[in-house]
């Protein structure tokens, strides 16, 4: 649980770390999948926490255009949010935390992120990193040290709060420290680091300078 570690800031992914929108997601990407003739049950897994143009682009799909179809994605995702929860405990979590020492770092498009957010009660961070803002999506650690550069600390100094293999990734290579969060894990993942299923299992402490540290709740199971 990082006992008595302080970061600098906390970076947090979205999809399956701060919100649960598998529901939606896996139906539009089911029925994209079908259209293509993959086999569906086969291709879901491949695409969390994985920017959707990359996941095309990693097809080879013969005469696809992945930019317009990342694009029509992002439309049928922007008209599904249906079921789209927070994850046990996020909310109260983030209003807990000092307003410029977190963000969201996200491979959802930043129209899409925004729209999900609010369908789940997410507040809406000053910093928020999204799929349009690097040219390379997790796994590699742009978008982790964009979200630190932004709040004015080095990645090597946050938390990032993950849940899918490709982000957890993109934080290791950033050099951040990870907090797994595993509800809406079918399967235990393998890792190294720390886990939580939720946010109401932990809180925070502040010191003078602003820096934070995570601590158990005493009422946690």
């Amino acid at each position: 649980m990082y006992s008595g570690r302080k970061f600098a800031a906390f970076l947090f992914d979205m999809d399956g770390t701060l919100i649960n929108s598998i529901a939606s997601a896996e139906r539009v990407w089911s029925d994209w999948a079908r259209r293509q003739g993959l086999d569906v049950a086969a291709f879901l897994p491949t695409i969390h926490g994985v920017r959707a143009i990359e996941t095309i682009t990693g097809l080879a799909l013969p005469g696809i255009d992945p930019a317009h179809e990342a694009d029509l994605l992002l439309k049928a995702e922007a008209a599904d949010l249906e079921g789209i929860i927070q994850i046990a405990g996020a909310v109260a979590f983030l209003d807990s935390l000092p307003p410029e020492r977190w963000a969201i770092v996200t491979s959802a498009p930043r129209e899409l992120a925004l729209l999900r957010m609010k369908a789940a009660g997410i507040p809406v961070p000053a910093v928020i990193v999204a799929a349009e803002d690097v040219t390379r999506g997790k796994p590699a650690p742009d978008c982790f040290r964009l979200g630190a550069e932004r709040l004015g600390f080095d990645a090597r100094d946050c938390l990032v709060f993950e849940d899918a293999p490709a982000g957890i990734a993109a934080a290791e290579a950033a050099g951040a420290a990870v907090m797994v969060i595993s509800a809406t894990h079918k399967h235990p993942l393998p890792t190294q680091h720390a886990a939580i299923a939720g946010y109401d299992m932990v809180g925070i402490t502040v010191d003078e300078r602003g820096w934070i540290a995570l601590e158990p709740q005493r009422n946690a199971a």
